[in-house]
């Protein structure tokens, strides 16, 4: 079952990986975009956002200490989810909708993410290059 957990982590961490190398190539664009959300400092935020995906990609994908990584990755959903698609502000309902379907998913990431702090910490996997960091057992 080893195999299969580690599968997971790297179909999972597809999803922060490439987000990542969107916020370090596309930051003005993306920057302008969250300004028009009412971030501020959009384009610093689009880089440290970048680094948390990065950071909790590449360290759920290794098991480099899996479950500080994990927590990144909830650290960017979770805010991203409310500041960047926050449904309930749109009046077009086909802009609610696909707001909705953005949080959602942030939402439903940030879960997984949290499942796999759970793994990290308290199942002892294999396949991983160290152990948990923060010990949570």
């Amino acid at each position: 079952m080893d195999v299969v957990l580690l599968i997971g982590r790297i179909l999972f961490s597809i999803v922060f990986l490439t987000a990542a190398w969107g916020h370090f190539t596309q930051t003005s664009a993306m920057a302008g975009y969250a300004e028009s959300k009412g971030v501020p400092s959009a384009k610093l935020a689009v880089q440290a956002g970048g680094v948390l995906l990065a950071l909790g990609g590449v360290s759920v994908l290794l098991g480099l200490w899996g479950d500080l990584g994990a927590i990144l990755l909830v650290i960017f959903l979770v805010p991203t989810a409310i500041m960047m698609h926050a449904f309930w502000n749109e009046t077009d309902a086909g802009a609610q909708q696909m707001e909705m379907v953005q949080f959602t998913k942030d939402i439903g990431l940030a879960g997984a993410a949290l499942a796999f702090v759970w793994v990290f910490s308290f199942e002892g996997i294999d396949l991983t290059l160290t152990g948990p960091l923060l010990g949570l057992r």
